[in-house]
């Protein structure tokens, strides 16, 4: 399987995360990785996969629709992560099979 490019977002608020990520999701062919996250302080993220151009348009449509609703903290787009970034994302152990 091709490498995945990976896609946050993380707002100040969980109303306009989940406007965000839904507004993601509705734009490009991408997939939710786990569930959105409270960081602290308010802070809220989630992670979306896909292919490069695919995070790349639902990220910016997600932060588009989040920036309406409140304050949008980061948006970043990884185009090729390394194999140890899907630990951190998933929290398991990068080429193993889920536990």
């Amino acid at each position: 399987m091709a490498k995945q490019a990976v896609g946050l977002l993380e707002t100040r608020g969980l109303c306009c995360l989940v406007s965000g990520i839904d507004a993601a999701l509705k734009a490009a062919n991408v997939e939710l990785t786990g569930p959105m996250k409270n960081v602290g302080s308010g802070l809220c993220n989630a992670v979306v996969t896909g292919d490069v151009a695919a995070v790349k348009a639902a990220i910016d449509a997600g932060a588009d629709i989040a920036s309406g609703l409140g304050e949008v903290v980061s948006a970043h787009v990884i185009a090729h992560p390394d194999e140890a970034i899907q630990q951190v994302i998933t929290g398991e152990k990068a080429g193993s099979g889920k536990k």
